[in-house]
């Protein structure tokens, strides 16, 4: 099975728990997709790039979801989503995707 890269897992985390909750109108149910990703995504980290980059990352994931909501107020919900997944998206791929 071919691997997945963390930095895809974890910005689809970010995106897909917004969208699902969005979607069912159900916050528990975006919670079960963005942690069940993050959880993912901090496994693959580890593995690749050791517990202190799994640590830092997983950091900036929780970061990127509470920063959402204040930025959503400036941006709209989805630029504001958009634009964390992208961070953490980029600084996955910086830290642990490109060496993989």
């Amino acid at each position: 099975m071919a691997r997945i890269p963390s930095s895809l897992v974890a910005a689809s985390g970010l995106v897909g728990g917004f969208g699902i909750a969005r979607a069912t109108k159900k916050r528990e149910l975006g919670g079960v997709a963005l942690l069940a990703a993050g959880a993912v995504a901090a496994t693959q980290w580890k593995r690749a790039a050791g517990p202190g980059t799994a640590v830092a990352l997983t950091g900036l994931y929780v970061a990127a979801f509470a920063g959402s909501h204040p930025l959503a107020k400036k941006l709209g919900a989805w630029p504001s989503v958009g634009t964390v997944a992208a961070g953490v998206a980029l600084a996955s791929w910086a830290a642990v995707d490109r060496r993989v």
